[in-house]
């Protein structure tokens, strides 16, 4: 799907979904139900950007997995979207989608991470857009946030792009460690360094970076990246800049990830970018580990139970 030039107030919701998830098990986390009519993380998602006025959904995923993902989404997800006049496309993350000059290494078999699944929607978007992860769940609140800052900045000068800045304590899991962006921001929400920091673990004392037998204490209050990113056509020609130096210079081509964090991360240190950072009060849930389920399950009953959606989501 090429999207048409947009009307000046067009915005698009990304959705990387190209992972398995090994840690779940070795199904497909992201279609796991959790909603009281088999709803999945991905229907709120969908469902909170529309109603904050997105009209332009993108798919990420894996060749491999479009049949599964079709009949698990893809087609109802379309056909809603078609009544509200919202657009739905595919982009597909593969492995061997690769600049010109380089090839597959012998032995790689992990994605090349959120930058190149961003980067797959190359010639696909020329608005807005906002960048998830499937199976998280951040809220109403943030992608009305990010949606009217990237309108209200889309004229300036510059890569003016923004984040949704979620505690770092609100986002761990009970069942085992997480990868996060820890964040420094200055005091008008700038974002000044993101860290894309593994093995965090929820603590007595609140979070902190299991390295073997010891804990190495974290502020759990700091703020933290959900890879939920505002961005703009214009990061792509930079991505496609950035991967062909991570290629060329990275120590272990067989492993290491070509990721969001670390990219904004290069971007801000150089002052090639300007990312602002939303604070929502809405709390981030998502499944990092199958028994992560239940209580993301009685999550949605309860905002279910409080109003926030409809027992019948899309009746509203």
């Amino acid at each position: 799907m090429h999207l048409t030039q947009f009307s000046g107030t067009s915005t698009a919701l990304v959705i990387m979904a190209a992972g398995l998830g090994s840690r779940f098990g070795g199904g497909i986390k992201q279609l796991e139900p959790v909603g009281p009519n088999g709803e999945i993380i991905m229907d709120y998602s969908i469902h909170d950007a529309i109603e904050a006025g997105f009209d332009q959904v993108v798919f990420i995923i894996r060749k491999d997995i479009e049949d599964a993902f079709e009949q698990a989404i893809g087609r109802r997800i379309k056909a809603l979207c078609a009544r509200r006049g919202v657009r739905v496309g595919y982009a597909f993350q593969e492995l061997g989608d690769l600049p010109d000059g380089f090839s597959l290494p012998e032995g790689r078999t992990k994605p090349w991470g959120t930058g190149q699944a961003v980067l797959a929607c190359r010639g696909m978007l020329d608005c807005p857009f906002v960048v998830i992860n499937a199976d998280d769940y951040y809220g109403k609140e943030a992608f009305r946030l990010l949606r009217d800052y990237l309108l209200r900045t889309r004229r300036e000068p510059g890569l003016n792009l923004c984040m949704a800045g979620f505690i770092l304590r609100n986002t761990l899991s009970e069942h085992g460690s997480v990868t996060r962006g820890i964040c420094q921001v200055d005091e008008a929400l700038r974002l000044q360094t993101v860290r894309e920091t593994k093995f965090i673990v929820k603590t007595a004392d609140g979070a902190g970076i299991q390295n073997g037998e010891e804990i190495i204490p974290l502020d759990a209050d700091s703020r933290v990246s959900m890879n939920m990113w505002g961005l703009t056509p214009e990061i792509l020609p930079v991505l496609a800049e950035e991967f062909v130096k991570f290629l060329s210079r990275t120590p272990d081509v067989s492993r290491d990830e070509f990721l969001l964090p670390t990219i904004m991360d290069k971007l801000l240190s150089s002052s090639r970018a300007s990312v602002q950072v939303l604070e929502t009060s809405d709390k981030w849930f998502g499944v990092t580990y199958r028994e992560d389920k239940a209580a993301v399950v009685e999550a949605f009953a309860a905002l279910v139970r409080d109003g926030v959606y409809a027992a019948d989501l899309y009746s509203e």
